[in-house]
């Protein structure tokens, strides 16, 4: 048993070394072909547009609603003003990545313009023109609402699918990372920040709606008290000059109506005031859900591999694949051999 292990202990070595020698007896094909693909790797390398990453770090607050409330809303609860407290239950870090990836928020950052290449136009435009998504656009009517929202969807998909990335920056802390890359290195600058922006605004604008809605109708019914007490003073002062010399009480009765009309005007008017100040307090100290962290910063480092990298790489597939050929055949033609 053990001389039949040494046997074949033996002719796996042989075969090794034979197909050692069979390689040996090709290595200049080897070299040639390693070259080769040298060559090709480093002609690959060079065909590779510049691509820049722009990385925009930010933290979401959740908070909750009784942790949340300061003196001031409290105040205004008392006096019946809903501060729009609870939207933050909406806007938790999980939503908050959905939300930056949806079409309404992408959409509405393709509409802003900016500056690229010393050009401002929509950053949609830019995108379109810096990816070479439309080759003919004399064929293309731009002005057509179907055009619009077709080009949208598929820049939008593009973005989700292949050039926004948003991760936690690690395990344990908050801090979340949303990465954009592109083939200019403005363009992924600019669209991290004008997405961020527009998160940041529609978070203001859902947190501040009823604040906002509270102070529209207290302002309104402050401009109504406040002119039907001006025609209560005007009054009050008309019936109080006609009774300088009446001594009578059925004349001063008239007076007394119009004076005490004044004063709960006056009381309504004050506490309006009083609300309206304090809604105005409420929106001034909304805060964005949004706290930045880190912006990316120009000029934005290129991702693409190196061109060494390439030329290893194209190399070890070059060598590798003529090496598998080489014996390849050769295991062929050993298996004619002992056929025959």
């Amino acid at each position: 048993m053990k001389n039949n292990d040494k046997a074949s202990f033996k002719d796996i070595i042989i075969t090794i070394s034979d197909y050692k020698n069979e390689l040996k007896k090709q290595l200049l094909l080897i070299i040639s072909i390693a070259i080769i693909f040298s060559l090709l790797g480093f002609g690959f390398s060079k065909l590779q547009e510049n691509k820049y990453k722009a990385v925009l770090s930010f933290i979401v607050e959740e908070q909750s609603e009784g942790a949340n409330l300061s003196d001031l809303s409290g105040m205004a609860n008392m006096i019946g003003i809903d501060m729009g407290g609870s939207a933050s239950s909406s806007f938790n870090q999980q939503n908050i990545i959905e939300l930056l990836k949806s079409r309404k928020i992408i959409e509405r950052t393709l509409n802003n313009k900016c500056e690229i290449e010393g050009k401002s136009d929509l950053l949609l435009n830019h995108y379109i023109r810096i990816n070479n998504l439309i080759t003919d656009s004399s064929t293309i009517n731009l002005s057509s609402n179907y055009y619009n929202d077709s080009i949208t969807s598929i820049v939008w998909l593009r973005i989700i699918d292949r050039d926004m990335e948003i991760l936690f920056q690690n395990d344990d802390a908050n801090i979340i990372n949303l990465s954009f890359e592109s083939l200019n290195a403005e363009l992924a600058k600019n669209f991290t920040e004008i997405v961020i922006d527009e998160m940041s605004e529609m978070y203001i604008d859902y947190q501040t709606e009823k604040s906002r809605n509270t102070l529209d109708n207290l302002q309104f019914r402050s401009d109504s008290i406040f002119k039907a007490l001006k025609i209560s003073e005007r009054n009050f002062a008309k019936v109080k000059d006609n009774n300088m010399r009446v001594m009578t009480a059925s004349g001063r009765l008239e007076e007394l109506q119009y004076m005490r009309e004044v004063e709960i005007l006056q009381a309504v008017y004050l506490e309006l005031r009083k609300n309206i100040e304090l809604t105005h307090m409420s929106l001034l100290n909304e805060t964005p859900l949004i706290q930045l962290v880190d912006k990316a910063v120009l000029p934005l480092e290129n991702i693409n591999r190196s061109t060494l990298f390439w030329i290893v790489i194209f190399s070890f597939l070059g060598v590798f694949t003529v090496c598998f050929i080489i014996i390849l055949r050769k295991l062929v033609r050993d298996a004619l051999k002992e056929e025959s």
